[in-house]
């Protein structure tokens, strides 16, 4: 297993939303609150004891794995159940192979049960997130140019995949509409030209930073010469985007820093490519829409000892 330096983004899943989307989450599969799982309450009596073992599947990065512990956490407490423990045996971020122990669950087997699939779900889905990102922070290690992700996300879980992202080692972007302004050829077109959108916003709200989507290099010198410092260069053939990226550097002894993002159609063996440009950052959305599952199982465990811890 390998363990990559952590990026430069909060560490930890927010407690708040965590606790809100698994309820969701159990309420979807159980029924609303305390809820029930026919099958494992028939056939389980409540006061048996087990181990199960959280196990890759496949090889790919891990993220995730925190819900773990708040999935049985709630069960545990639906269900009126003893608490069960969850002993993580690899950090978030970790690559890890087909087999690899994630981490050791024990408690009733009622609430292991109940838990799985729940759990499964989140975990295995930001792994893949966190997976799929490790390729392209991959394909751009030394070029000097950073993965961003994108709005494009699944409702209710984007706190979860820009954390996956960050595990993966990319890059998050804006995290919503209300924390950065991002100007984009629809909003040119309602407000009458680049001048006015980036002017209006300003005006409106002062304490954001502006960002402005240009699909041309004569639409990027003009957004920054009214004062856009971050530009989307969208759907950009590499000659133009190269062509681009040079204009906005010739300026920048008079404008300072402009930060630029390639944006649009961008795809792993173009990354290099791309990047050799002079561009600071790729955003991919398919970082969050199209990234398939990592496949992590539950494994219940009768009479084994759980193995020690991993090296």
């Amino acid at each position: 297993m390998t363990t990559p330096d952590a990026p430069d983004a909060p560490d930890a899943l927010d407690p708040a939303w965590l606790a809100r989307t698994v309820a969701v989450a159990l309420d979807e599969d159980l029924g609303p609150a305390p809820g029930r799982d026919v099958t494992t309450q028939a056939t389980v009596a409540p006061d048996v004891p087990g181990v199960a073992h959280l196990v890759a599947r496949e090889a790919g990065v891990v993220a995730g794995l925190p819900v773990v512990a708040e999935v049985l956490r709630q069960v545990t407490d639906r269900l009126g159940l003893a608490p069960a423990t969850v002993d993580q045996r690899v950090e978030d971020g970790t690559a890890v192979e087909p087999g690899d122990v994630l981490a050791v669950l024990t408690g009733p087997v009622q609430a292991l049960l109940v838990a799985e699939r729940t759990a499964l779900n989140l975990a295995s889905r930001a792994s893949g997130v966190a997976t799929h990102t490790r390729r392209w922070a991959d394909a751009l290690a030394g070029t000097g140019a950073q993965v961003l992700d994108t709005r494009k996300t699944t409702p209710g879980l984007r706190e979860l995949e820009k954390y996956a992202v960050r595990r993966g080692g990319g890059t998050n972007k804006r995290m919503g509409l209300h924390d950065v302004a991002m100007v984009k050829d629809n909003h040119v077109v309602a407000a009458g030209g680049v001048a006015a959108a980036v002017e209006a916003v300003r005006a409106r709200f002062p304490d954001v930073t502006i960002q402005v989507e240009a699909d041309t290099t004569e639409q990027a010198l003009e957004a920054v010469g009214v004062g856009a410092r971050f530009l989307l260069l969208d759907n950009m053939p590499t000659p133009v985007l190269a062509a681009t990226v040079e204009a906005v550097r010739a300026g920048e002894g008079a404008t300072g820093r402009v930060e630029l993002e390639a944006t649009g159609n961008l795809t792993l063996d173009r990354a290099a490519e791309v990047a050799a440009t002079g561009v600071d950052y790729l955003s991919v959305g398919a970082l969050t829409h199209s990234s398939p599952i990592l496949d992590l199982a539950l494994d219940l465990v009768e009479g084994v000892r759980a193995p020690g811890p991993a090296v």
